[in-house]
């Protein structure tokens, strides 16, 4: 051991600064967080030994300080630094710095980070290692038989720069909002062009390398299923891959991490064309936030053995050798229905079965922040065989009892069971072509309200109901007994002590109503928090409210009126934009940023702006009016 850690400080927050603190306190190692001022009471501050401020909101002016991040670790007396991903997991100014304060920098060397910064530089590196790749393509003399093309940043991932062209029209539009979105997110506004692999699957290679030259290849990840090109559920080992195409995928991974010189945890991504030929994508020089998939088919933990290797120990000469299948899902506090629109908030409870393991940054009563990502845990199941581990999964995400902002958790339950994932049939525009078919149909919410209505008469805990149901239904008219609000439509309920076929009331507390509905004896857990109601059974789980908790802006808003449909932060402005402008429906007039996604404000309706109040840089609430179009009166 020539790097000995007796004190981590991670440069990072919430579920994986959690995460590393959970390994780190088993290897009796201090630990130290950070904190940006919204963070002060978040979870991975209240697990660790000691916390450091930083003081501010925004990630540039906390988590993305490397002066910063340093002092802190200077100040609580930290010798070693875990960046965790994100943030400036990947950045090689950061590492050197880390290095030259005398600290033990808990990642790849700052070479091999930088190698692999930029992906076009990227691509020549693994060029001339001979790992397979899609050549690049000049968008100024692409022609239509280049099409479709994917545009990509070339200093950043997470999606945030790609778009898709399918016709050259449009590409020099998407060239420059590409390069717009990777100058903000990024820093650089470099973007590229390479072929768009139609219904390609993303596979990836877990690596793990020492200083000693010993480069493990710890199996396939598969992350096909994917919005707005970033992952949804991941799973180990990739199935349906033929043997030879997964030894070429490990020998390619081996022979990327030694172009650079890799040490610690890494990940080169491929896209396996529906022909079965791989294309290098590129290498994350960090910790992925699927990790846990692999850890549990090899019996591993990655960050043990990230420190492991940051303290100078050498691997074993062979890896391990993999057992049983594990799939991932990421639990995000976002609306699929609705573009993916974050949601925020308090959350009530976090609650899923004990036989999965549950990666998180949240307990009961903590905030969802507008500031960060909305992802808000991931959830893995581990099994002998991949049928099972799906099973389980899909199980447990639809027993979970989830509490406060809306949540994916629906749709990865309905993703798990849909026939194409179960048969393995995997790609990335698997929310392409179902998206609309797993958003849609809600399970009927008037047991939920009747169990609602119960449970807020009951009388005290424990004392039964001896009353029959009167029936319900579902209307738009004045209250009669109990109403309430699901989705959008009033559910009014009506109960009296008199006989209804087929529903009878078995017993009802405040939190916990039984009912008899044809014959079979169900029961329905309840929660209430202040005008909402939370309803649980394995009929499915619904959010009440007695009257709308937040009524729609558009409601009160003069027509033509563009209003934030979330929190956030506006980021950019139409070239060009101003009070007269001429502008079509669907026209993308702003952008705004929430929670790390992008989201485009669109014209209504062909006409005139005749009001713009948001500018880029303005920080914006839920319901602020941003701009007003008047529609042009048809001739």
């Amino acid at each position: 051991m020539t790097n000995p850690i007796t004190s981590l400080l991670v440069a990072n927050r919430g579920e994986i600064a959690v995460r590393i603190f959970r390994t780190a306190r088993a290897l009796g190692l201090a630990t130290v967080a950070v904190h940006s001022d919204p963070d002060a009471d978040a979870l991975h501050v209240r697990s660790a030994d000691t916390a450091v401020r930083l003081p501010g909101a925004a990630p540039a002016d906390t988590y993305l300080r490397a002066d910063l991040l340093i002092e802190a670790a200077r100040a609580a007396g930290a010798d070693a630094v875990h960046p965790g991903y994100g943030f400036l997991s990947e950045n090689a100014d950061f590492a050197r710095r880390v290095e030259a304060a005398g600290l033990v920098w808990v990642g790849p060397p700052p070479g091999a980070i930088e190698a692999m910064a930029s992906k076009t530089r990227a691509k020549d590196l693994m060029r001339a290692a001979g790992v397979p790749l899609l050549e690049p393509v000049d968008p100024a003399t692409a022609t239509a038989a280049d099409l479709p093309l994917l545009l990509k940043a070339a200093a950043g991932g997470g999606g945030r720069g790609m778009r898709v062209v399918r016709d050259l029209d449009s590409l020099k539009e998407s060239l420059d909002a590409a390069a717009a979105e990777a100058l903000s997110a990024f820093g650089d506004g470099e973007v590229f062009a390479e072929p768009y692999v139609e219904r390609g699957r993303h596979v990836e290679v877990q690596v793990l390398a020492d200083a000693h030259g010993t480069v493990w290849a710890l199996g396939t990840r598969d992350c096909s299923l994917q919005r707005r090109h970033q992952k949804v559920i991941e799973e180990a080992p990739a199935p349906a891959l033929p043997q030879d195409l997964r030894a070429r995928l490990h020998a390619a991974a081996v022979a990327a991490a030694r172009a650079v010189s890799y040490q610690g945890a890494g990940t080169v991504e491929f896209l396996v064309g529906a022909d079965g030929r791989p294309y290098f994508l590129e290498m994350n020089t960090r910790l992925q936030v699927e990790h846990p998939v692999t850890e549990a088919v090899f019996g591993l933990d990655l960050v043990a053995l990230q420190l492991r290797i940051a303290e100078g120990e050498h691997l074993a000469p062979t890896a391990p050798e993999p057992s049983g299948h594990a799939v991932e899902a990421r639990l995000y506090a976002e609306d699929p229905a609705h573009d993916w629109r974050p949601q925020t908030g308090v959350l009530h409870t976090l609650s899923l079965p004990d036989h999965v393991r549950v990666d998180t940054g949240f307990t009961d009563g903590d905030t969802v922040s507008v500031h960060y990502d909305a992802m808000l845990a991931k959830v893995i199941a581990h099994a002998p065989t991949r049928a099972e581990a799906v099973r389980v999964l899909a199980d447990a995400l639809a027993r979970a009892r989830i509490h406060g902002p809306a949540t994916n958790r629906e749709l990865l339950v309905r993703s798990l069971r849909h026939p194409e994932f179960t048969a393995a049939r995997l790609d990335t525009g698997f929310y392409d072509r179902h998206l609309a078919t797993l958003t849609d149909g809600a399970p009927d919410p008037a047991l939920a309200c009747l169990a609602a209505a119960l449970a807020e008469a009951a009388p005290d805990p424990g004392a039964p109901l001896a009353a029959r149901l009167g029936g319900w239904r579902n209307l738009r008219s004045q209250p009669q007994t109990r109403r309430y609000t699901v989705s959008g439509t009033e559910h009014e309920i009506q109960y009296q002590p008199v006989e209804h076929p087929g529903v009878r009331v078995l017993a009802a507390t405040p939190t916990l109503v039984t009912l008899e509905v044809d014959g079979v004896r169900r029961m329905f857990h309840v929660k209430h928090k202040s005008n909402t109601v939370y309803v649980d059974s394995t009929l499915g789980s619904h959010t009440l409210t007695r009257f709308p908790r937040f009524p729609d802006p558009q409601d009160r808003a003069a027509p033509g009126s563009l209003l934030a449909p979330m929190p956030g932060t506006v980021v950019r402005v139409a070239a060009g934009l101003a009070p007269g402008s001429a502008v079509t429906a669907g026209q993308p007039l702003l952008w705004l940023e929430a929670m790390k996604m992008e989201h485009r404000i669109l014209a209504p309706a062909s006409g005139t702006l005749t009001a713009l109040h948001a500018a880029t840089g303005q920080q914006v609430e839920f319901g602020a009016l941003l701009a007003v179009v008047q529609e042009e009166t048809p001739s």
